[in-house]
C-alpha cells in the first residue's frame, strides 16, 4: 500500500510520534490538580459546618491514595464504597484512581445479598462504610463466597447511630498518608476508572466498566451542556453512587466549583441550602423535582436567579417542568444510562424557547435531544437494519449511542458486551422516534410498551396525562392481562398529601384527554416503589398485576 493510499504512513507520520511532550492520556485526575494549583484557596466542599479548599481536597486525596498504596492497592484493584453524599465520597473519586485502582460506588439502598454479589463479582479489596450502613455491610460480608475486603469506617457527625465495623476510620487513614505522594496519570486513558452495577431487575446486575477517557470527556460535556462555567455552586441532590454522580465529582473539579454535600434529599434542607450557599446547579430524576415542587417549604415565587437543574430519565411530565419554573428551578433535560456515564445527550435549547407559552416550551424541553458536546452520536435506529428511522416523529426504533462516552463493556460478561455493541452502536433498549429536527424522543422501554388489541400504547404518554391531575403526586402505568384485548393499561397512583380521588375520577380524567383504548382500565392507589435514585420500579408493579401473563392480541 502506498503512502497516498494510507496517509497515516506518509509524510505526516515520519518523525511525528507521540511523546510525553505532546501526548498525555486523558484523565479527570488532572482537573483536581489544576484547580488546586490555580485556585488553592477557593472553597471546594461544604458540609454540615465543615469546609475544605481545593488545596486541602487535593492534599486529602493524595494522602488517602498513599494510604491505599501502602496497603498494596494498585493497578486494577477494586475499592468499594457504601457512602451517602458526604465529602469522603467525593474525595474517593480522585483518591482511588490516584492509586491506580477502580472505584465501585455501591447503591446505598441495596440489600445484603446484592451487595455480597457485587463485592464478590468486582473483587473488592477494601470497602469504605458509613455507620448508617454498617449493619447491612456486616451481613453482606458473611454472605460473600470469596475473599472479604478490609473495612474502613467513615464516621459522619451528622448521623447519629450505627457502629464501626472496620479496622480504621477514614480520617485516621488520611492522616497516615503521605502528603508528598506522587500520583501518576494512567498509563493508558482506556484504563478502567470505575465499576458501576446496573439495577438488575431480572437476574444478577451487570458490572459496567468505564474508563478515564470517557470520565474526562463527560465531565467537560456536563459543563458545556449544563452551562456551568467557572466556579459553579453544585448541590448534591443526585446520589454520587449513581453513574459516579453523572461524573459531576470530576465536573465540579474541572470548573473549580463548590460541592454542597447533602446526606439525603430533604426539601426543607434543600430550600435552606440554596440561598445560604448561592446554589447555581443541581441534578436529579423527575421524582426529585416533583417532591420539591409539592413540598410545604417550596418557595412561592420564582427566584431572581434560577437554579439550573438537569433532569434525566424518560420524558418528564409537563407539570414537573412548569412546576419547577414556578419554584425557581430552570430544568434542562438530559438522557443516558450507566453504560454511557450517566447523561450523554441533552435537549439543547434553541433561541426563542423562553418566549414561548409555558406548555409549548415544556413540550420542546421534554425531549431527550441530541448528543452531548463530546459524545459522537445518539439517534434512533431500526435494530434489524441498523438504519436511522425517518425524522417523522412517528416511526419507532431503538435509541442508540456511539462515541467516546460509552463504557468499556460489562465486567466478566463478554456475551452481554458483544450484544450491547452489535452493529457498532450501544443498544439502550429504549424505544423512541426522531422529530424533524433530529431530536430523540423516548416513547418507552421496550418492555414497557403496552400492546392492546394490536395497538401500541406508550406508558409514558399515559403517565404524562395522569400527572396533570391536581391530586396526583406520582404515577406509573404497566400492562395488565385482559381476556379480550390481551393487555390493557393499569395505572398506579400515589396521591398528594391530603388529596382525594377515586378510580372512576382518574379514569374519566384520562378519557377526557386521550383515546379510549389508551385510557387506564384500572387504577391502584398507594405508595409506588422507587429506586434510591427516584426511578419508579415498574418491574415490581408488573409483578403485582401479573403483566407477564398478558397475551397481546
Amino acid at each position: 500500500m502506498s503512502a497516498a493510499q494510507n496517509p497515516s504512513q506518509g509524510q505526516y507520520a515520519k518523525g511525528l510520534d507521540k511523546t510525553p511532550a505532546n501526548y498525555v492520556p486523558l484523565t479527570p485526575l488532572s482537573f483536581l490538580a489544576r484547580s488546586a494549583a490555580v485556585y488553592p484557596n477557593h472553597v471546594s466542599t461544604v458540609y454540615e459546618g465543615r469546609s475544605f479548599t481545593w488545596a486541602q481536597t487535593y492534599d486529602r486525596c493524595r494522602r488517602f491514595a498513599s494510604w491505599l498504596a501502602g496497603r498494596g492497592i494498585g493497578q486494577g484493584d477494586t475499592v468499594a464504597a457504601m457512602l451517602p453524599n458526604i465529602p469522603a465520597m467525593n474525595e474517593l473519586h480522585f483518591a482511588v484512581p490516584m492509586a491506580g485502582a477502580v472505584l465501585n460506588a455501591l447503591n446505598i439502598r441495596l440489600d445484603a445479598a446484592s451487595i455480597a454479589f457485587q463485592l464478590d463479582h468486582g473483587g473488592a479489596k477494601i470497602i469504605l462504610v458509613d455507620p448508617e450502613f454498617s449493619g447491612v455491610i456486616a451481613e453482606a460480608l458473611t454472605l460473600m463466597k470469596g475473599a472479604k475486603p478490609d473495612v474502613v469506617d467513615v464516621d459522619d457527625a451528622a448521623f447519629a447511630g450505627g457502629k464501626r465495623i472496620g479496622e480504621i476510620e477514614y480520617e485516621a487513614a488520611v492522616a497516615q498518608g503521605d502528603p508528598a505522594f506522587v500520583t501518576r496519570p494512567p498509563g493508558d486513558e482506556w484504563d478502567a476508572i470505575a465499576l458501576s452495577y446496573t439495577s438488575g431487575t431480572t437476574g444478577n446486575p451487570k458490572g459496567v466498566v468505564t474508563h478515564h477517557r470517557g470520565a474526562y470527556l463527560n465531565a467537560v460535556s456536563n459543563i458545556l451542556a449544563g452551562n456551568l462555567g467557572q466556579h459553579p455552586v453544585y448541590l448534591w441532590t443526585l446520589p454520587m453512587f449513581h453513574c459516579n454522580g453523572w461524573c459531576f465529582p470530576w465536573t465540579v473539579a474541572a470548573s473549580a466549583g463548590i460541592n454542597v454535600c447533602l446526606r439525603k434529599v430533604d426539601p426543607a434542607k434543600i430550600f435552606e441550602l440554596i440561598p445560604q450557599h448561592g446554589v447555581t446547579h443541581m441534578c436529579g430524576a423527575p421524582i426529585v423535582y416533583n417532591t420539591l415542587i409539592n413540598a410545604p417549604s417550596a418557595p412561592k415565587d420564582k427566584a431572581a436567579r434560577p437554579v439550573v437543574g438537569l433532569i434525566a430519565g424518560a420524558a418528564p411530565p409537563v407539570a414537573v417542568l412548569e412546576g419547577a419554573e414556578n419554584i425557581g428551578i430552570k430544568l434542562t433535560h438530559v438522557y443516558g444510562l450507566t453504560e454511557v456515564y450517566g447523561p450523554a445527550s441533552v435537549c439543547a435549547e434553541q433561541p426563542g424557547w423562553d418566549d414561548l407559552p409555558a406548555d409549548e416550551r415544556a413540550q420542546l424541553k421534554r425531549r431527550q435531544g441530541v448528543p452531548y458536546p463530546l459524545q459522537e452520536g445518539v439517534t434512533v435506529l431500526d435494530p434489524e437494519t441498523m438504519q436511522e428511522v425517518p425524522r417523522d416523529g412517528e416511526t419507532i426504533g431503538e435509541v442508540m449511542f456511539r462515541g467516546n462516552i460509552v463504557m468499556k463493556g460489562y465486567l466478566k460478561n463478554e456475551k452481554a458486551t458483544k450484544e450491547a455493541f452489535a452493529g457498532g452502536w450501544f443498544h439502550t433498549g429504549d424505544l423512541g422516534v426522531l422529530d424533524q429536527h433530529g431530536y430523540v424522543i423516548i416513547k418507552d422501554r421496550s418492555k414497557d410498551i403496552i400492546i392492546s388489541g394490536g395497538e401500541n400504547i406508550s406508558s409514558v404518554e399515559v403517565e404524562d396525562i395522569l400527572y396533570k391531575h391536581p391530586a396526583v403526586l406520582f404515577a406509573a402505568v404497566v400492562a395488565k392481562p385482559d381476556s379480550k384485548w390481551g393487555e390493557v393499561p393499569c395505572a398506579f397512583v400515589e396521591l398528594k398529601d391530603g388529596a382525594k380521588a377515586t378510580e372512576a375520577e382518574i379514569i374519566a380524567f384520562c378519557r377526557s384527554h386521550m383515546p379510549g383504548f389508551k385510557t387506564p382500565k384500572a387504577v391502584v392507589f398507594g405508595s409506588i416503589p422507587k429506586t434510591s435514585t427516584g426511578k419508579i420500579q415498574k418491574f415490581m408493579l408488573r409483578n403485582q398485576v401479573d403483566s407477564a401473563k398478558a397475551i397481546s392480541a
